[in-house]
């Protein structure tokens, strides 16, 4: 992708000092890069090898004096470097549809802007928001709702009844709802207690690969993850 400096200053809400029309083609370290590529100085060192690459523009604080290379002024480095990553490596697209291959329940309700990708299973009274992704070989239980611009990567596996906010991201791997380990001793052997909650993961929430988030023991009781990466709030 190729975009001017104005035109990246504009998305990241930041100030050009310097060329405006500079072209860039994409976002690196200043250790590796070449003409044509942003770089981000949070700090003076970082600051020193940046102006002494072979990169054209260089992302930088509100307060960074003038350089010989093209500035990109913004009040905080590091969000705008995460939002400039996005800009130049963007995620894939994927259409609305539901692949052939997909198994969906006649009582799910999914949105006709989600993608349901291929060999997903979507179980009876499932509802699936506008815009979800479920790359695929996904397993949605009886009862599960996603909310808006959910995305599950391939193999991810939700038990019944568990909830998924707008905007969460499940990696590959993951089993979410599955029994909590709870067993009584009763004459001599280990009793299995029904695990009979469910799980909530809230708004926002991403959960790393190959993870697991066990339901609630009690019927009204809740495994929660609340936060950015696999912190759980148990309810």
């Amino acid at each position: 992708m190729e975009l001017t400096a104005a035109e990246v200053a504009k998305h990241l809400g930041g100030e050009v000092i310097g060329d405006a029309k500079q072209v860039l083609r994409s976002i690196t370290t200043a250790e590796n890069a070449k003409s044509g590529d942003l770089v981000f100085a949070e700090h003076a060192d970082f600051f020193a090898r940046a102006e002494a690459s072979q990169a054209s523009a260089i992302l930088v604080p509100a307060n960074q004096s003038t350089s010989a290379k093209t500035l990109i002024r913004v009040s905080n480095v590091r969000v705008a470097f995460a939002r400039a990553l996005s800009l130049f490596f963007a995620e894939p697209t994927f259409p609305a549809r539901v692949h052939p291959t997909a198994e969906v329940a006649k009582s799910a309700v999914i949105d006709p802007t989600a993608h349901i990708g291929p060999f997903c299973v979507i179980g009876d009274r499932v509802k699936i928001g506008p815009r979800a992704v479920l790359e695929g070989g996904d397993h949605i239980g009886a009862d599960c709702v996603l909310g808006d611009d959910v995305r599950l990567f391939p193999r991810v596996v939700l038990y019944a009844r568990t909830q998924v906010g707008n905007r969460a991201r499940i990696h590959s791997g993951v089993v979410i709802g599955a029994d909590g380990f709870g067993y009584a001793f009763d004459q001599g052997r280990h009793l299995k207690v029904p695990q009979i909650g469910n799980v909530i993961i809230q708004d926002d929430v991403e959960i790393g690969a190959n993870s697991a988030v066990d339901r609630a023991t009690r019927h009204g009781q809740s495994t929660q993850c609340v936060n950015c990466r696999r912190e759980m709030l148990r309810a």
